[in-house]
């Protein structure tokens, strides 16, 4: 009985593995066991900051928001509660981008959440 070697499979699996290190620098991209090793690194980074991302955003909207509602003469938590109050709904991606791009659409929603907390607004 002929000795089977699954030569064909395990050619293709070593190729793919490979193939996705291109670009690694040194033995990362040319040792099978070295590669291996890498991609199973990169790939556990690249799920870690998938998520790691989506807070860093988060991070530096509420940032951008805070230091134009400073501006104005509000802080953050306060400028949030009186928008709330007023009724806008408005997630923290535009307002820093409004904050940004348009600073007197911000400063509108900064008299809107004032009125709102029953702020003067003569600052």
């Amino acid at each position: 009985m002929p000795r089977v070697t699954y030569k064909v499979p395990s050619r293709r699996r070593r190729k793919k593995v490979l193939k996705a290190t291109r670009g690694y620098r040194g033995a990362r991209s040319k040792l099978y066991r070295t590669a291996v090793e890498s991609l199973h690194r990169a790939l556990a980074y690249a799920y870690r900051d998938r998520k790691r991302r989506k807070r860093d955003f988060r991070r530096l909207w509420i940032m951008r928001i805070n230091a134009a509602a400073r501006l104005s003469g509000l802080s953050y938590s306060r400028l949030l509660r009186g928008l709330k109050k007023s009724g806008v709904k408005l997630n923290r991606k535009l307002l820093a981008e409004l904050a940004v791009n348009d600073p007197p659409a911000f400063e509108r929603l900064t008299k809107l959440a004032k009125e709102a907390l029953g702020v003067e607004s003569g600052a």
